[in-house]
């Protein structure tokens, strides 16, 4: 769909025409698991990837497909493949990537799930990552080397939303001939959009902000399309022949629609890791209203994290959005429409204090998610981030007093209201 379109109205209308079959104006839940051929020929070519077509579910189905052509469209990307969930989403985007003894270089400052899949987890596959501070361009350069095939970042960090200037990332990158994949879950591209900076590749918990309701678990890969894949000869998977597709090379017969073919033939097809029509639905619903939450979201944390730093019973707020954060003026040139509405505090009573507080709120809800439009609380250090070692807690934002909140679109005084008893009660 046309950029000329407004933001929300490519958010309600782009990847979803009437349905050519009955003309539904909301889009069908394709509730099926394959699709009848015309004819062996048509079978054959669809295999092939000769045409495009529907042939599995596993594969493609409708209902997900127009989510895809709708991500794709915010985001500005060539195209998209949606997965089970976030972290289906980040092993979808590096297997193209990566091969045995290859590594990745991502920021310290990751969600706890994101810091173990890819310290412990992909190891299992013969990849390695180095973690480094991605506000030290020096280090970010030090750290790249031969067989570095990616650079992996958050638009703003979970926990503690720190904000990633993506453009200077996007340099090293570029310099470095490798592609920037950026999580951009907690700015979505309501706030962001990091192809526009330089990023190669975006992923996506659709779990959160996107959908915006807690109801379903989801991800999603989106391509610029703009990467050389063939440039370099460190990315075969796409370059060189496919044994599986009778030598074809993705990247030259498909050009900037390389790694989302890639994606859907090879990732969904071999790992499998496929989103449900109903919660694709669902996800489609969420985003018609992404361009009316995402302010509201970043109004009410700006209000709630100013109160909370004037507050004497906290010791510290981490939120870009606060002009005595040092990421304030990046979060101001970078992410103009807001910081997001995900971000931590630290308490004077410590740890004590901090799990006090969790168990006194009653408006927020005590949840292992975010993005919702309720208000959630979750003490980061004993949960999301308890298989982290203290360093890594530390520096990942998520210290043992610190609690994080994620601000939904409630009133603003009654989130104040419910966090003044709550720290009343910690704090007795």
């Amino acid at each position: 769909m046309s950029d000329e379109l407004g933001f929300d109205t490519r958010a309600i209308h782009a990847g979803t025409p009437p349905d050519p079959a009955t003309g539904a104006r909301q889009v069908p839940i394709y509730q099926t698991t394959a699709y009848v051929f015309r004819d062996a020929d048509h079978a054959a070519k669809l295999f092939a990837l000769q045409e495009v077509g529907y042939i599995y579910s596993r594969l493609t189905n409708p209902t997900i497909a127009a989510l895809q052509a709708r991500i794709a469209d915010l985001e500005g990307g060539a195209g998209a493949v949606c997965c089970s969930s976030g972290h289906a989403a980040q092993i979808m985007a590096l297997f193209p990537l990566m091969g045995p003894g290859k590594n990745i270089v991502a920021s310290t400052r990751l969600y706890g799930g994101t810091v173990t899949q890819f310290s412990q987890t992909i190891k299992r596959f013969g990849w390695g990552c180095k973690f480094v501070d991605l506000d030290d361009p020096a280090a970010v350069k030090a750290a790249i080397d031969d067989d570095t095939r990616a650079i992996f970042c958050e638009s703003i960090s979970n926990p503690a939303g720190y904000v990633t200037d993506i453009p200077a990332i996007a340099k090293i990158a570029d310099g470095a001939g490798i592609p920037l994949i950026v999580d951009n879950t907690l700015a979505t591209p309501a706030l962001c959009r990091p192809i526009e900076m330089g990023a190669t590749l975006v992923v996506h918990s659709l779990t959160k902000y996107m959908t915006g309701n807690g109801t379903v678990t989801g991800g999603v890969v989106v391509d610029s399309g703009k990467f050389d894949w063939s440039a370099s000869g460190k990315f075969p998977s796409l370059s060189e022949p496919e044994p599986a597709y009778h030598g074809l090379k993705f990247h030259e017969a498909l050009g900037p629609m390389a790694f989302t073919f890639h994606g859907i033939a090879i990732g969904l097809r071999d790992l499998g890791m496929t989103m449900n029509p109903q919660g694709a639905h669902y996800t489609l619903m969420g985003i018609e209203t992404l361009g009316l939450r995402m302010p509201k979201h970043v109004e009410n944390a700006q209000k709630v994290a100013e109160w909370l730093e004037a507050d004497p019973r906290v010791n510290s707020v981490s939120y870009a959005g606060l002009a005595s954060s040092p990421w304030n003026a990046t979060a101001k040139r970078v992410y103009p429409k807001g910081a997001g509405a995900l971000f931590t505090f630290s308490l004077k009573g410590g740890y004590d204090a901090a799990v006090k507080l969790v168990d006194s709120l009653k408006l927020f809800s005590h949840v292992a998610n975010l993005g919702d439009a309720r208000s959630l609380v979750i003490h980061s250090a004993s949960t999301t981030h308890s298989q982290l070692t203290d360093a890594q807690k530390i520096a990942a934002g998520a210290g043992p007093d610190v609690v994080r909140l994620s601000i939904g679109i409630e009133d603003a005084g009654d989130l104040i209201a419910d966090l003044d008893q709550a720290l009343a009660a910690a704090s007795a």
